[in-house]
């Protein structure tokens, strides 16, 4: 995963065999689903999460497929705490690829009345954009500190459609902290281009994950949501895997500064 313009073979395009990366929000969900992506495609992968017990059941049973698996119990909304485990992690070997994955739901939007504007939560908005913005500037701060003197590294953030447009289903943080954060990676892209780092981002329409309560595995919520959806359904986690793939892997070489919707055509209404 370097700098050079050469031609690759198109089975190595995709091999992620001796690079070493670490997915936020690991322990279940798109994180999850990242890490097993990375994993077959011959990474060692640090898994990270604020959820101790959750993330320790994961690589164990990842452990029993897959033999570069590590853990690091990590809030990204504690910046020092961030540092602390990227710095560890660096001191362990190079980070090639760091996906900031972690992120938090803001509740329901406007079309339910505890999501209207007159009954945000102060307290509520501020947690959500500590996690969802200030919690990928962290990481991105951290790993970029760690990659810049190797001249390498991807930097792979999740998004969301809901930062690309309006989106009623979603509360007003969420959709305020992503579309931050869709600048935050088009700024930092152009800062460590010349480092070749390359930052990206997958902008995700509705999956069946546990945010926001895991509302979307529920049949109910899941028919409201995917009648505006062109292909007709919501997605499940696997699904991210090709994409997450692609950006971690030598076939983006020259793919950086973009937010890539993959949301079943929603995005294009």
């Amino acid at each position: 995963m370097n700098g050079t313009a050469t031609m690759a073979s198109l089975p190595s395009l995709f091999d992620l065999t001796g690079q070493r990366a670490l997915v936020t929000g690991a322990a279940s969900g798109l994180g999850l689903a990242i890490t097993e992506a990375l994993l077959e495609a011959g990474a060692e992968v640090v898994l990270s999460d604020s959820n101790a017990q959750a993330l320790d059941a994961e690589v164990q049973r990842l452990r029993k497929a897959y033999t570069k698996v590590q853990q690091r119990v990590m809030d990204v909304s504690d910046g020092a705490e961030v540092d602390r485990h990227i710095d560890a992690i660096a001191a362990e070997g190079p980070i090639d690829c760091v996906f900031a994955n972690a992120g938090m739901s803001a509740g329901r939007g406007f079309l339910a009345e505890q999501g209207r504007l007159e009954n945000v939560d102060p307290a509520a908005w501020e947690k959500v954009l500590q996690v969802n913005l200030t919690g990928v500037l962290t990481t991105l701060r951290a790993a970029s500190r760690h990659m810049k003197p190797r001249r390498q590294g991807r930097i792979i953030v999740t998004s969301s459609i809901a930062g690309l447009r309006s989106e009623a289903h979603s509360g007003y943080a969420y959709v305020a902290s992503k579309a931050a954060v869709n600048n935050v990676v088009r700024q930092a892209a152009i800062e460590l281009a010349p480092f070749n780092i390359l930052v990206n981002a997958i902008a995700p329409g509705p999956f069946a994950t546990g945010i926001n309560g895991g509302r979307l595995r529920l049949q109910e919520s899941a028919e409201r949501m995917r009648t505006y959806i062109p292909l007709g359904r919501i997605a499940q986690p696997h699904e991210i895997q090709g994409l997450a793939l692609l950006l971690a892997s030598p076939a983006s070489s020259y793919m950086t500064g973009v937010i890539i919707p993959i949301d079943g055509g929603a995005s294009a209404r």
